[in-house]
């Protein structure tokens, strides 16, 4: 498996996209209340994004059409906006998002409650941004590969939760999808050994209900079996010397 390590000029220049795609998600934040529809989120994205002079990383990606992966309740990831869907009081918004800056991609996710929620709603997404915190603590040089999953795995699943398997983080780069595959679960100690230079994207994928997923009609949209709520987190990060540092994180 060939990883392609970063240099510090390239890191910079990635710290410009997460900056980029840090802002635009939290414009599209506020922007998130009942009766807007996920189309007039996406349109936003796309109109930011070219004001920023960046580019969509999704819009076009193996033919995905729009440039905001914009999945509600039960939808776990890659959900295509829609002048239909409109947003309810107490749905969970799942905002995937990324560009292109320079060369280099930028790639992070947030759930989003909109309006209030049920307390069952708010304990998942409390933990699933939880796990990412804690995932991202253990991102040293020296480290592996499993310290990042069992972090997840471990803090989610004795809460109840469950953990998608079937889709996993990745590494980062001049490619949206680079190798290697950064799953949500795993063993401490087990894996490849986290070097300076290795750009990773990190993001929890939790259920309320079974870790098992199926792909709509769309042949994009994936959502839990069991129709069950699902929360979505994600953060793109540079593994230093000195530690982790997010590089789609404000500050």
């Amino acid at each position: 498996m060939s990883i392609e390590l970063k240099s510090q000029d390239e890191i910079a220049l990635m710290r410009e996209a997460g900056r980029i795609v840090c802002e635009i998600l939290d414009e599209l934040e506020k922007a998130v209340a009942p009766g807007v529809t996920t189309w007039e989120l996406d349109a936003l994205a796309e109109k930011l994004i070219y004001k920023k002079g960046a580019k969509p990383a999704f819009k076009g990606y193996r033919g995905f059409p729009s440039c905001l992966c914009a999945s509600v309740n039960h939808e776990v990831v890659h959900g295509i906006p829609s002048k239909r869907r409109k947003l309810a009081a107490g749905d969970l918004m799942k905002l995937d998002f990324g560009v292109v800056y320079r060369g280099f991609y930028g790639d992070s996710a947030r759930t989003v409650p909109v309006g209030k929620v049920s307390p069952e709603a708010e304990g998942l997404v409390k933990a699933t941004r939880e796990a990412l915190n804690k995932a991202i603590a253990v991102m040293v040089p020296g480290n592996r590969m499993g310290d990042i999953g069992h972090a997840v795995q471990s803090h989610v699943e004795v809460r109840g939760y469950s953990v998608v398997r079937t889709l996993s983080g990745h590494g980062i780069g001049r490619k949206l999808h680079e190798q290697p595959e950064v799953p949500n679960y795993g063993q401490q100690g087990a894996g490849m050994k986290l070097r300076p230079g290795m750009v990773l994207a990190v993001e929890p994928m939790v259920n309320l209900g079974t870790p098992e997923v199926e792909v709509l009609e769309d042949d994009w949209t994936e959502v839990t079996l069991d129709r069950k709520l699902s929360a979505h987190f994600e953060h793109t990060i540079a593994i230093t010397e000195a530690g982790p540092e997010v590089l789609t994180r404000r500050g």
